[in-house]
């Protein structure tokens, strides 16, 4: 018995690693194809009365925004035997796009942003479509959560590279970074693909997961549409400012003195993703999926706290900028990184849901994408002279006071609501 236990648990082990290794690999390689572009200033240039770097950060937002538009359906509906093409084609396409960003002269090449978008935020819902519905999902998610984390500020200090030791231009840099990652990508989609699907035991501790018609959708919205609604309005300001600290990450750094260090992005980024890892993943041992979806609630409770706490604390002089940008970092990604997988994964089997997890991923990210649009608007147009450090000051507080309500509130309606559908079950048994 103990061997068959022995054996059964390095089983297991061999398909955390595998798992965890192929999908952080994939999405790590796919930020190369999105994120570099970012870390150039092009200083001096504006059309139509707004800034260049802007415009491209829009542009290539607007695009990922239609694309989880798109995804609510396509990966809703999504079949196993479609995932590895769908994945390579898109990253093809995302690095097409970026060599047209090159070649075009600007403001012409700002289409190519937009087009570049489109096809990169279709493959989140596909490396995440390998992971979820799993006894596992919770060590597998954080651990392709914490790729994003880490992969945003490791592109953006191999794109510096490529622009100050191989002497690429600022046009060049996105499509020369891209394809330093397409090898390493394709390895790890085989490996991907190679994934194991979901075991019975897989099913009966997690709900299984199947493709969702357009009925399926609907009547899922319904029934839950009040939380969903709260769910989408916190999560469009995490994005909007978690996208906001990390499009214009190189303008922070520069304002609070760290003008030149390409080792900051990285350093402070994977501090961020140890702590969080370490943290989310640790919910892993919460089997019930109801305490653990109540559980991923105190953590969203945490991250504003410390979002808004530590934001004080930097402007009162009491917290150094690394510091500082490391705790805005934890709070948002404490916060992210839950509504990105692991949350809806909980729900969905908590609540025993036919369907997936990528159809409300999907849902909250069009929003979410849109609301940092918007956010990007409103600071060229409505507060073009305030600086980029203290309008993202101000942002946190109100990511902070808003997260804490919203939490509070969807806390206390799960609470009720399970409560009520184990009554109404107990109800019917006694019939």
């Amino acid at each position: 018995m103990s061997t068959q236990n022995t054996h059964k648990r390095r089983s297991s082990l061999v398909f955390v690693l595998h798992a965890s290794l192929a999908a952080f690999g994939t999405y790590f390689c796919m930020y190369a194809f999105r994120k570099p572009f970012t870390v150039a200033t092009f200083d001096g240039l504006a059309y139509f009365g707004v800034d260049y770097k802007i415009l491209l950060i829009i542009a290539q937002v607007l695009g990922y925004a239609l694309s989880k538009f798109i995804g609510i359906k396509v990966i809703s509906e999504l079949k196993p035997n479609r995932r590895l093409l769908l994945l390579i084609s898109l990253i093809f396409l995302a690095e097409m796009a970026l060599i047209g960003f090159a070649t075009l002269p600007a403001p012409y090449n700002i289409i190519f942003m937009f087009l570049n978008g489109i096809p990169l935020g279709m493959v989140w819902g596909i490396v995440f479509s390998y992971v979820e519905g799993r006894r596992f999902t919770d060590v597998l998610g954080v651990i392709l959560c914490a790729s994003f984390i880490v992969s945003s500020g490791v592109v953006k200090s191999v794109g510096l590279y490529v622009m100050n030791n191989w002497g690429v231009s600022e046009l060049w840099m996105p499509s020369v970074t891209g394809a330093l990652f397409v090898l390493p990508l394709l390895l790890s989609s085989y490996f991907l693909q190679r994934v194991p699907p979901p075991t019975a035991l897989d099913m009966e501790q997690r709900t299984e997961r199947v493709p969702m018609t357009k009925q399926d959708r609907k009547a899922l919205v319904k029934k839950f549409f009040f939380p969903l609604l709260l769910v989408v309005i916190f999560y469009t300001f995490l994005t909007a400012f978690r996208d906001f600290r990390d499009n214009f990450a190189r303008e922070l750094w520069d304002s609070m003195g760290y003008q030149g260090d390409i080792s900051v992005f990285s350093t402070s980024e994977i501090i961020i993703a140890i702590i969080v890892l370490l943290i989310i993943g640790s919910i892993f041992y919460v089997k019930d999926n109801f305490r653990a979806l109540l559980t991923y609630h105190l953590l969203l409770i945490l991250g504003t706290v410390v979002l808004g706490v530590s934001t004080l604390m930097f402007q009162m002089g009491l917290m150094n900028p690394f510091v500082w940008m490391v705790c805005t970092g934890f709070g948002l990604y404490i916060c992210y990184v839950p509504f990105n997988c692991l949350f809806f994964d909980r729900f969905i089997a908590a609540f025993k849901i036919k369907g997936n997890s990528g159809f409300l991923i999907y849902i909250a990210d069009a929003f979410g994408y849109v609301g940092s649009v918007l956010v990007l608007l409103y600071k060229n147009f409505g507060q073009a002279n305030l600086s980029w450090l203290n309008f993202f000051v101000y942002g946190t507080y109100a990511v902070a006071v808003i997260g804490i309500c919203i939490s509070v509130v969807l806390f206390v309606h799960f609470g009720a609501r399970y409560k009520s559908g184990k009554l109404n079950q107990e109800l019917d048994y006694g019939q």
